[in-house]
This record gives C-alpha cells, sequence and structure tokens, in this order.
C-alpha cells in the first residue's frame, strides 16, 4: 500500500537561485499539503549523515560539499501516494530528461545541481523525515 508522506529538500541551488517560492507553490498546485518545513543551512557532518547511504559511491564527496553550500528548505508533504506522485513532480535526476513542466525541467541547472530532493520510497521517506522533524514539529 503506497503512503501519504514524502519527504523533500529545496536543494541549494534552487535557493540561490530564487526559485523558492515558485517551487513551494509547485508542490501546493501539485496536490501536496506541508506538513513540516524548516529553512536551514546543513553542516558537512550533517549531509554526510543525511546521504550516508552512499557513502561508498564516487559522488558522495561532491553531494555533501554541495549540499552543505547553502541554504535548504526541507519539507514533508502529505498526498495519497505520495512518494510516486512526488517523483512524476519533480521529474527525472537529469534535468535535460525531465519531462516538459517538471521542477527539475523548470527550475535545475544539471544532475548535480536539480533543485530539489525527492525520497525514492515510503520507508525512506519516514527516515528521511525523522533526520529533520520531531513528531512535534509535524502537522
Amino acid at each position: 500500500m503506497a503512503g501519504n508522506i514524502t519527504f523533500t529538500m529545496i536543494k541549494p541551488d534552487a535557493v540561490a537561485n530564487g526559485h523558492m517560492g515558485n517551487i513551494l507553490n509547485d508542490f501546493i498546485q501539485g496536490g501536496f499539503k506541508v506538513r513540516a518545513m524548516k529553512y536551514t543551512w546543513l553542516t558537512e557532518a550533517q549531509a554526510g549523515a543525511f546521504y550516508a547511504v552512499h557513502k561508498e559511491r564516487p559522488f558522495y564527496g561532491e553531494l555533501v560539499g554541495f549540499m552543505s553550500s547553502g541554504p535548504i528548505v526541507a519539507a514533508v508533504l502529505e498526498k495519497d501516494n505520495a512518494v510516486e506522485d512526488f517523483r512524476k513532480l519533480i521529474g527525472a535526476t537529469n534535468p535535460a530528461e525531465a519531462a516538459e513542466g517538471t521542477i527539475r525541467r523548470k527550475y535545475a541547472k544539471s544532475i548535480d545541481a536539480n533543485a530539489v530532493h525527492g525520497s525514492d520510497s515510503d520507508a525512506n521517506a519516514e527516515i528521511e523525515a525523522s533526520f529533520f522533524f520531531s513528531a512535534l514539529e509535524r502537522f
């Protein structure tokens, strides 16, 4: 059974380029309800812990450096079939391959600077949401 939450981050590139408001609007227009949200700046240690699943991959160091390079917006979003629907809304990791109208097609510059993170499974959505938000911070 599909879950009803997903986790997202508006990445440093999209925040720096002034797309935060437009992206949040795209979430809402896509039928998602914001259940938790914070504007923060990850340390390298925090970014490393969040992306620890990728520690052995060659891009890990660059990813950690990028994700700690500027402020991000972390959010828990709610909708039926949240993870799958959100992945459709944001589009392919490579913005050149993302469908027209998707967030990454509109706001991302590259595979690395791809504007938003989206959970890839219901289980990871809960793990990622819990990394940033306590139960008291979710509405």
